[in-house]
């Protein structure tokens, strides 16, 4: 075998330093905060690195959407309802700044009951000891005859059906509810569902036909607003699964018709990230894109005052 010596270090090749680049300045240190400083002097103060500035390019995506008039679409899970973020959804919402707001099932489940009871979530392994878990009589009631209102012929979707019947109902917290909100404000607000995923398709009440129809209303408006996404952003807000996949199918549906739909931002909001919103959100659709990681009651109510002050 070939013998080795140690390597002779007094060969090795240098060059100055004023002429290496380099990833970190001083220029983008954080800055020390003061007591009582405003959330303005708060941000300017964030370092100038990786997940800071996602979070900068995600304000300036939203904010410049805003400006020129585009779309700013949010497909969300349930979580986000769960954690008591509903009212910074709906300020946004109010203010023009967010034009259409995706859900889950479960979460247009979450919004009906914080609209109707003012509390929503329970104890899942109790409920499914005993077998009861999911088996609200009023939600599961009120919700299927909400969706499958106006018989089959319909053409509204299911996030606009549950909108109307929460606001015939005048349920008591629709100031709070996203779908109610959506029809107040003629914004749309699509349900997307999986069936079987769902705890009112464990009723009697279901009419899986009326709730597919509806669902698949929904898909296609979807598939329109995002053929207008030109300039604007998707923020893909803590679904880990069925909206990424929504809204893959539903972009190919709106470029395939004929939309240019190549400009955009695509931003990722979860605790983690996982697989499909990685692929489907931010690498395959193309474009800019941003992943910011943490809990959503802390990172929401963050990207929502930047977004705020900066408009």
């Amino acid at each position: 075998m070939k013998k080795y010596e140690p390597a002779d270090l007094t060969k090795i090749k240098t060059y100055p330093a004023h002429e290496r680049p380099t990833k970190v300045k001083l220029a983008s240190f954080a800055k020390p905060g003061e007591k009582g400083a405003s959330f303005e002097k708060f941000y300017a103060s964030l370092p100038h690195f990786l997940a800071a500035d996602s979070l900068r390019g995600s304000v300036d995506a939203i904010v410049k959407a805003f400006k020129n008039k585009r779309p700013v679409v949010i497909g969300m899970g349930a979580h986000v309802i769960k954690v008591g973020l509903n009212p910074i959804i709906i300020d946004l919402m109010e203010k023009g700044i967010v034009t259409c707001v995706a859900l889950n099932g479960a979460g247009s489940i979450h919004d009906f009951e914080i609209a109707t009871l003012g509390r929503t979530s329970e104890d899942v392994g109790e409920g499914l000891e005993t077998g009861m878990f999911g088996m609200v009589e009023e939600t599961m009631r009120e919700m299927n005859d909400g969706i499958k209102a106006a018989g089959h012929q319909d053409t509204k979707g299911m996030g606009e059906k549950l909108g109307k019947k929460l606001i015939e109902m005048k349920a008591p917290n629709n100031a709070l509810s996203l779908l109610a909100t959506g029809v107040k404000l003629d914004v749309p607000v699509t349900v997307h569902v999986a069936i079987g995923t769902d705890t009112i398709h464990m009723s009697p009440h279901v009419d899986a036909q009326a709730m597919g129809e509806a669902s698949f209303i929904d898909f296609r408006l979807l598939c329109s607003v995002l053929g207008d996404l030109e300039g604007g952003v998707y923020l893909n807000l803590g679904s880990a699964v069925l909206l990424p996949e929504v809204f893959l199918k539903a972009l190919t549906v709106a470029r395939n018709l004929g939309n240019k739909v190549k400009n955009f931002t695509s931003i990722n909001m979860d605790m983690i990230q996982h697989y499909r919103p990685r692929q489907n959100v931010l690498s395959r659709p193309g474009g800019a894109a941003f992943a910011l990681t943490g809990h959503h009651e802390i990172m929401l109510p963050l990207l929502y005052q930047g977004i705020i002050e900066s408009i």
